[in-house]
């Protein structure tokens, strides 16, 4: 996909590290956002990115299951503040799923 002359890359193409960033800066752009919709549209990219660093990283590096973990608390508690309280916990689930 073409946005101006900007490329838009998939996913698949993001190391585990490269996604876990994505999903940090999609946290903190969802955390600022005043529109609900765009809110959910953030935390939605959140869990995508987060999913796609789960099947990238070698799980038994500690760091890089304590960074998707926290990354998963960290929407869990913005799910929550935003009255999402089934989605947050699925969050909570997932990061305790990683230990």
């Amino acid at each position: 996909m073409v946005f101006g002359g900007i490329i838009s890359s998939p996913r698949g193409s993001l190391s585990a590290q490269q996604s876990l960033e994505m999903a940090n800066a999609y946290l903190e752009n969802a955390t600022n956002a005043t529109d609900p919709d765009i809110t959910l549209v953030y935390c939605h990219d959140i869990e995508v990115s987060l999913s796609q660093a789960k099947k990238g990283t070698n799980h038994d590096v500690p760091a890089a299951r304590e960074g998707i973990a926290a990354a998963y608390i960290d929407l869990g508690r913005l799910l929550q503040s935003r009255g999402r309280n089934r989605e947050a916990q699925a969050s909570f689930k997932k990061a305790e799923k990683l230990g």
